[in-house]
């Protein structure tokens, strides 16, 4: 595979530096390591070499190669659920980055597409995070990634999650409404926290964003239950936050999870033994489930619903 990267500057990226879009996509290489392979030209700007304070601007093509240090294994367990000429859908596993980023390149499922099925200008139409396993649609042309891009955007998507709570009592069903913002009690900059109440219309500061989910006990076990969600909105780690907000931390999750303190452990791969005791999985017990949305081509209802993965299903076993 030809170990090349290519991305299409977004609006929210206009007017940022060339080495600041890739010292903050690719944290690898701090600024100066990328100012440095940008000086060596492996960086090229709508087929240019440029510059590492070059300002990009919304629709430049970008094109850089990785770094050459070796990647993380991943699980590259991927079944394909549905498959024509518009759309692919897949389930794949918990341990599977959507999109190059951070250490990884090829050990993704965007590198996997390219490689086992042969695509070419496809848009992931719903990534979901490396942990979480599940649900990702793969729009194979402009047509279909615009028309899904516009049902996720205007909320005509139903999604539903599962996944495994810490709780001995998590309730019948819970409503969550309320506000993310940055948690500023947090010693990890990318955490958010949930904050419940509070009107849609009338934001408390210009950082945060309005969630909701609605959250349906499926099994109470030994200290832990399945839980199904559906998220009215999607915002970044909505169910993670909502959940840990409320005291019901998604198993195995380092970062809204029962510590996080294991997640800045992970990160320097000095996680113990009773560290994993204490996360019960290896991975967030977290499932994109189902899907309900329209065919772009033929506007016929589609709807997706997929078993419990084998990794969760097996701690349910041991808990009953």
């Amino acid at each position: 595979m030809k170990r090349e990267m290519i991305f299409e500057i977004p609006e929210t990226a206009d007017g940022t530096a060339v080495a600041d879009f890739l010292a903050a996509r690719f944290p690898y290489h701090d600024r100066a390591g990328w100012c440095g392979r940008i000086a060596d030209g492996q960086v090229a700007i709508n087929g240019q070499v440029c510059a590492s304070g070059l300002l990009l601007r919304t629709g430049d093509r970008l094109t850089c190669k990785p770094s050459g240090n070796p990647e993380p294994p991943v699980d590259f367990t991927v079944e394909i659920v549905s498959d024509d000429d518009d759309l692919l859908l897949v389930n794949k596993s918990g341990n599977l980055p959507c999109h190059p980023g951070g250490r990884y390149f090829n050990h993704t499922l965007w590198a996997w597409l390219k490689k086992e099925r042969g695509l070419h200008g496809f848009t992931l139409v719903n990534r979901i995070d490396r942990e979480t396993s599940g649900l990702v649609v793969i729009a194979k042309n402009f047509a279909a990634s615009e028309n899904c891009r516009k049902q996720f955007s205007g909320r005509k998507v139903v999604k539903r999650y599962q996944m495994l709570v810490e709780s001995s009592c998590f309730p019948v069903e819970l409503t969550a409404a309320g506000w993310l913002t940055n948690d500023t009690e947090s010693v990890i900059r990318k955490k958010r926290r949930f904050v419940p109440g509070g009107s849609p219309d009338v934001p408390p500061s210009t950082d945060t964003e309005w969630a909701e989910t609605r959250f349906r006990l499926i099994r109470q076990c030994n200290g832990i239950a399945l839980v199904e969600a559906e998220p009215y909105t999607g915002r970044l780690h909505q169910i993670r936050a909502t959940l840990l907000a409320y005291g019901f931390p998604i198993v195995g999750d380092k970062l809204y999870g029962v510590d996080e303190t294991l997640f800045l452990r992970f990160c320097k791969d000095e996680l113990t033994d009773a560290d994993r005791t204490r996360l019960r999985m290896g991975r967030q017990a977290l499932h994109a489930a189902g899907l309900s949305f329209r065919h772009p081509k033929f506007g016929k209802p589609v709807t997706i619903y997929l078993d419990l993965p084998d990794d969760m299903q097996q701690l349910l076993r041991f808990h009953s």
